[in-house]
């Protein structure tokens, strides 16, 4: 499925492989990198979860992003879980986590087979290199969506407020 004009990129309208999620569908599984290790939906814990998608971790806001989630996340502790999807490889992934210090949340590269991207409407069709779009999705520990975000432009920030506020209020 493609979502013609779904977003824009640099104020170019781009296009979305997948399905518009909205708040009340099942969060669809998938299958990505931690590391070597395959991880599932179904393999995050049954609790909270933040979702926090960028198209790379080496980007000025990416990295904005991923700090901002992981200082707030600090702060529910072991209540939730939140996770930063990318196509980075994972080996990127994980020296970016290191060398800026994100403790409080995983990372799971797409780069295996791009079904987090197709699952959930983030995988952007037509660049030369394979990205996915800015988007925040908040999971219950049910596996429903009660918070969805696509960003409307890739090039700026989710809603912090409300992703977290979602968030907070299942914990």
């Amino acid at each position: 499925m493609k979502r013609e004009n779904a977003v824009t990129f640099k104020s170019n309208p781009i296009h979305l492989i997948g399905p518009e999620l909205k708040v009340g569908d099942k969060a669809p599984d998938f299958t990505c990198l931690n590391g070597l290790d395959l991880v599932s939906l179904a393999q995050t814990p049954a609790k909270p979860r933040l979702f926090s998608v960028v198209p790379s971790l080496d980007t000025g806001v990416c990295n904005q992003q991923t700090h901002r989630f992981d200082t707030e996340i600090a702060a529910l502790g072991d209540r939730v879980a939140a996770y930063t999807f990318s196509l980075d490889i994972p080996f990127a992934q994980k020296r970016f986590c290191t060398a800026e210090g994100i403790t409080h949340q995983s990372t799971l590269s797409d780069c295996h087979n791009h079904s987090f991207g197709k699952g959930y409407g983030v995988l952007i069709e037509g660049l030369p290199l394979p990205l996915l779009t800015r988007a925040v999705f908040v999971v219950n520990g049910n596996g429903v969506l009660v918070h969805v975000e696509y960003v409307a432009e890739v090039t700026t920030h989710p809603d912090y407020d409300k992703a977290l506020a979602a968030l907070k209020a299942l914990s």
